[in-house]
C-alpha cells in the first residue's frame, strides 16, 4: 500500500517544465534598479525650474559668484558662439542682460524683433527652430504662451532658454535666489514672503525655493493663488527638501520671520482688460510702509521689475535702504552668464 501511494503521488506532480518557469519568474523579480548618477543640466533646455535639480542650481550660483568677482577671467569663454533672442514681448532686463552677457563672454547675439519675426505666423515654429539650430548655438525666448516655447525646444537641436512665458520666468528666479544667497550667505531655511499675484514669477519661485530648501510664505487675494497642479508638484518637492510652503490671504501673516519680502505687478502684459478689477482686488496687498514696519528689521525688499510705483509697491519701499531690487537686476547678468557657460560648454551625450 505504501509503495503504491508513493507512485501515485509521483504521477500527479506537475511537469518539469512548470518548475523551470517558476525559477525564471523568481529570477526576474529579483533584479534591482540601478541608480543613475547626476549629470549637470540633464535636459537640453532651461524651460522651467521644474526640470532641474538642486545641484544644477547650486552649480549656477557658484559659477555666477566667480564670474561676478572676476569677470575678466571669463572673457572669451564663449568666443565664436552665437545666441538668438526670439522675443514676442518687449524687454529691457532680459534683452540687455543676455546681449551684454554674451558679448562679455566673447560671443555674439542676434535680436529678432517681434514685428519682423512674429513667432508662428510668417513661419511655423518648428521651421524657425530648425533654421536657428543651423545658425546659432542657443536661443532665448520671450513668449506669451509657454506652449510656443516648449514646441520650439522640441524641434530645436540647440539649447532653448525660457526668458519669460505666461507660465514661468526661470531666469528671474535664478537671479532672485542668488541675491538672497549673496545677502544672507545661503538659501536653506531662508524665509521668503511673496505678496501678490500667483503668476509666472511666483511659479518659478515656488520651484526654485522648494528645490534649494528655502521656505516660501505666499499671500494672494482669493482666486489668484497658484494652480492646484503646480502646488501638487511643489508639495512633493518640498517634502523631499524640507522646504516649508504656506499659502494665505493675509500679507501680514506671510511676512512673519521673513528674510525677504517679494512682490510683482498686479497687471501683467496681456491682462490689460482686467486692470480695474485686479487693482481693486489687490489693493490690500500693496507692499508699503505699514508692511515694512511690521517685517523683521533685517528683511530685504525684492521686486523683479518693471514696477508700477504706487500700485503693488510704494516709492518709499523701492527706495528703502533695505531694498535689493537693483541687486536683483545686476544679478540677472551674472547668473545668465553662468547659465550660458554651463549650457554651451558641457559635454554632449554620446
Amino acid at each position: 500500500m505504501k509503495k503504491s501511494r508513493r507512485r501515485t503521488i509521483k504521477k500527479h506532480h506537475g511537469p518539469k517544465k512548470h518548475k523551470k518557469q517558476t525559477k525564471r519568474v523568481k529570477h526576474f523579480t529579483a533584479v534591482k534598479s540601478v541608480k543613475v548618477p547626476w549629470r549637470p543640466f540633464e535636459a537640453k533646455d532651461l524651460l522651467s525650474l521644474k526640470e532641474v535639480y538642486a545641484q544644477d542650481l547650486s552649480m549656477v550660483f557658484k559659477l555666477a559668484e566667480k564670474i561676478k568677482k572676476n569677470p575678466q577671467s571669463f572673457y572669451g569663454k564663449l568666443k565664436g558662439r552665437s545666441l538668438a533672442l526670439l522675443f514676442q514681448k518687449p524687454s529691457i532686463r532680459t534683452r540687455v542682460s543676455f546681449q551684454v552677457g554674451m558679448a562679455q563672454l566673447g560671443g555674439h547675439s542676434v535680436y529678432m524683433d517681434p514685428q519682423e519675426e512674429p513667432l508662428g505666423e510668417r513661419e511655423s515654429i518648428k521651421d524657425v527652430a530648425r533654421v536657428l539650430s543651423r545658425y546659432c548655438d542657443a536661443v532665448v525666448t520671450r513668449t506669451y504662451h509657454h506652449s510656443d516655447t516648449t514646441e520650439l525646444a522640441g524641434y530645436a537641436t540647440i539649447p532653448v532658454i525660457n526668458g519669460l512665458s505666461d507660465l514661468y520666468h526661470p531666469c528671474q528666479t535664478l537671479a532672485d535666489l542668488f541675491t538672497i544667497r549673496e545677502r544672507f550667505g545661503g538659501l536653506e531655511k531662508m524665509n521668503i514672503a511673496y505678496i501678490g499675484d500667483g503668476n509666472n514669477v511666483l511659479n518659478s519661485l515656488l520651484f526654485g525655493a522648494s528645490k534649494v530648501g528655502a521656505n516660501l510664505a505666499i499671500a494672494t487675494p482669493r482666486g489668484y493663488e497658484p494652480s492646484e497642479e503646480i502646488m501638487r508638484d511643489i508639495k512633493l518637492i518640498a517634502k523631499e527638501s524640507g522646504s516649508k510652503i504656506t499659502l494665505s490671504n493675509n500679507p501680514f501673516t506671510a511676512i512673519k520671520n521673513a528674510h525677504a519680502i517679494y512682490t510683482d505687478v498686479w497687471v501683467s502684459m496681456g491682462q490689460e482688460k482686467q486692470r480695474e478689477q485686479r487693482v481693486r482686488d489687490f489693493q490690500p496687498f500693496q507692499v508699503n510702509g505699514a508692511i515694512i514696519g511690521k517685517a523683521p528689521k533685517d528683511s530685504v525688499i525684492m521686486h523683479c521689475l518693471p514696477a508700477h510705483r504706487g500700485e503693488e509697491v510704494t516709492d518709499e519701499v523701492i527706495e528703502h535702504p533695505r531694498s535689493v531690487i537693483f541687486d536683483q537686476v545686476e544679478n540677472r547678468l551674472h547668473t545668465q552668464k553662468a547659465l550660458l557657460v554651463i549650457l554651451l560648454t558641457r559635454k554632449k551625450k554620446k
